[in-house]
């Protein structure tokens, strides 16, 4: 079952598509082959990736990394249904990044995926908003600051073998699930590893490996997440917004979203 793909804008040697996937368990997973180096940002679900550089199950906020001619397979073994913002490149393109980019010499992703980063949440925020307000012309900077940041970390990442149980991130990612459909919630640790049936300790484990953050940092990736795409997306007041994402005042607001966004609400806002 190949997702639809919906083109949002496209340039010379790039374009940037809106995936929307709606397999589950009941599916088999599609074999399919990148004919451009891919970048995807996973905005909402979870599901299991494997490629040619290994596999990884990918929760909102992680990255999945295509190289060109490669093939690769993404199954729902866990859950139902994820969206991804993918930045295609042809393989001039992308060569032209990565001699453009100190420090990185390979024309070739080693990792499968990288996890939720906070460096890439401005990116992932951005990207969102462009794609809900169907702002194409903001895409083509954001296409080659992307790929230039996506680089930079891929190539100090290498690809580990998976240390986690199928069954773990099968209840891991019904936590992920949860967490996203209720982000004003303040879920314990206790709470999820119990409805887990698993140790807090193991549940952590489990839950870093596949999230790339503690449930707490996820919670709090995820309201700021939400908050940015709408400073981007509205003119709701910072407070309004603020109050409404679960954060009960402005100053911890603004103190914690300029640590990860890089900038303060009103200047995030004002870069749109």
């Amino acid at each position: 079952m190949i997702p639809p793909r919906r083109e949002l804008a496209s340039g010379a040697g790039w374009r940037v598509l809106d995936i929307v996937c709606t397999a589950g368990p009941d599916n088999a997973p599609v074999e399919e082959w990148y004919d451009v180096v891919n970048i995807a940002f996973v905005l909402d679900g979870t599901f299991r990736y494997r490629s040619e550089q290994g596999g990884a199950t990918l929760a909102p906020g992680g990255v999945v990394l295509g190289n060109y001619g490669a093939c690769f397979q993404c199954g729902h073994e866990h859950s139902v249904g994820d969206r991804c913002i993918a930045f295609h490149y042809a393989p001039a393109t992308f060569e032209e990044i990565v001699a453009a980019t100190p420090g990185v010499k390979a024309l070739a992703f080693a990792p499968a995926s990288l996890p939720p980063l906070e460096t890439l949440a401005p990116l992932l925020a951005a990207a969102e908003a462009a794609r809900n307000k169907s702002a194409t012309e903001s895409f083509e900077e954001l296409a080659f600051e992307a790929a230039g940041a996506v680089v930079r970390i891929a190539a100090q990442v290498e690809n580990e073998p998976a240390r986690t149980r199928a069954a773990d991130e099968r209840r891991v990612s019904e936590s992920l699930r949860r967490i996203e459909s209720e982000t004003l919630v303040d879920f314990s640790l206790a709470d999820l590893a119990r409805e887990a049936g698993m140790s807090r300790f193991h549940f952590l484990r489990v839950f870093r490996d596949v999230a790339g953050v503690t449930p707490r940092q996820f919670i709090l990736r995820r309201r700021l997440h939400r908050a940015a795409v709408r400073l981007r997306t509205s003119d709701d007041p910072v407070s309004a917004i603020a109050f409404d994402e679960g954060f009960e005042d402005l100053s911890t607001f603004n103190r914690r979203f300029r640590r990860v966004m890089g900038a303060s609400p009103t200047e995030f806002r004002a870069a749109r």
